[in-house]
């Protein structure tokens, strides 16, 4: 989250913090972006992004929005869409 995304990007590129993720993944390429008006939802985005499979992030870097509903559901046999009371 930053309000210049320029700067932020360079500061990740020049390796200013070596305990960052990007670190040891650099040189960087920007693949999204996305703006907010209001910075608890620029924060709260940008912390569910983090936790998103890299499927789901790949979605909205390809602007497939639509494909997220797809990529949450579980495919686990044991999930409750899954369940039957009778197998209990």
């Amino acid at each position: 989250m930053t309000n210049d995304i320029n700067r932020r990007l360079n500061e990740h590129n020049y390796g200013l913090n070596k305990e960052s993720y990007t670190f040891e993944k650099r040189p960087l390429e920007l693949v999204f972006c996305t703006e907010f008006n209001d910075v608890i939802q620029a924060i709260a985005f940008e912390k569910q992004v983090k936790g998103w499979s890299r499927k789901k992030k790949e979605a909205i870097i390809k602007d497939k929005w639509e494909d997220l509903k797809k990529l949450s559901q579980c495919l686990n046999k044991t999930t409750h869409e899954n369940f039957n009371k009778k197998d209990v």
